[in-house]
């Protein structure tokens, strides 16, 4: 017989985290514990206001799945009983780990992939002036930083790129939009920033109102995040961005999260894994997706006041497996 409990948490950010949807000093997550037989999984979630979640409707959804989950639910009968989500996340890496402790393995040997000594994860530049913003890449790069992520809004775009790329001349620069470029002359904003050499920009258009990019030439590579969610989505993306960035609370778990790096491989489209904040516990799942990524960004604990176990190890710009 399976117990299934589930903890609600308000976890203090070290630093406020600013994109252009607003600024947050603490993050709200749900965890999921899971027991059977003496062996326990762990899982969490972020719930995200932007995808009509919140804690109050998350934590409803995993009551009323409750019952099916203590009475033997499978991670595999699970992807059809509950939508794709935060929710489901939570279940579905609970599921997972439960599955390997059972059977006394990894998660990494569960799925049957080997896992790598580390891993080069982005560290987010939190969205500020063009001053703050290369004051805190130079910090970045000297604590070792190699991927640099520059959220941004409308203001300022080439200015804080060109502040930021010029105290980190080596490091690898993603853009992050956050759908906030609507109504700005694209093809000259993207040509702006060739010169310097970001490697992607990250969902420049509100999801819904992207269609537009099929018709504007991409000097640097497009990559859907909101737009994106599960593999049933990666298809009709083709025609307007080169990646997609697959992150475990929306596609809801691990499970799915694998099915997608599968179609996206059929779909010609490259990937990147990225994440909400979140504690290591929530990171550690997603590092199964990092193999076949371009991208990877599991910087989320980095950015809490405290971290939680499995405490995963953050130096030199990776992450330490």
């Amino acid at each position: 017989m399976r117990r299934m409990l589930t903890e609600l948490l308000t976890l203090p950010l070290a630093r406020p985290f600013a994109i252009a949807r607003g600024t947050r000093t603490a993050v709200a997550v749900i965890r999921v514990t899971l027991e059977q037989d003496g062996f326990i999984g762990h899982g969490e979630c972020t719930p995200t206001p932007r995808y009509n979640e919140s804690v109050e409707s998350v934590h409803a959804q995993l009551n009323a799945m409750k019952e099916a989950i203590e009475a033997g639910l499978s991670r595999q009968a699970l992807q059809t009983e509950l939508r794709a989500g935060a929710a489901r996340n939570a279940l579905d890496c609970a599921l997972w780990r439960l599955d390997a402790a059972r059977a006394k393995q990894t998660l990494w040997q569960q799925a049957a992939l080997s896992a790598p000594p580390s891993v080069v994860t982005a560290e987010t530049l939190s969205l500020d002036s063009a001053e703050k913003m290369a004051d805190a890449a130079a910090d970045a790069v000297s604590r070792g930083a190699l991927l640099l992520k520059i959220k941004l809004d409308r203001e300022a775009i080439v200015e804080k790129v060109a502040a930021i790329r010029a105290v980190a001349p080596d490091a690898t620069l993603i853009v992050d939009a956050n759908e906030a470029w609507s109504g700005l002359d694209l093809p000259p904003l993207f040509a702006a920033l060739r010169p310097y050499r970001i490697a992607m920009i990250e969902q420049p258009l509100p999801a819904g109102a992207d269609a537009v990019l099929q018709h504007i030439a991409h000097p640097v590579p497009l990559c859907a995040d909101e737009s994106c969610h599960t593999r049933s989505d990666i298809a009709a993306l083709r025609d307007r961005y080169e990646m997609i960035n697959i992150k475990l609370d929306k596609c809801g778990g691990l499970t799915e999260a694998l099915a997608m790096v599968d179609e996206a491989e059929k779909q010609g489209m490259r990937l990147m894994v990225g994440c909400m904040l979140g504690s290591s516990l929530a990171m550690e799942a997603a590092l199964l997706v990092t193999p076949q990524a371009e991208h990877v960004d599991l910087d989320g604990p980095i950015w809490l006041a405290a971290d939680s176990s499995p405490f995963l190890s953050y130096s030199q710009g990776r992450i330490w497996l």
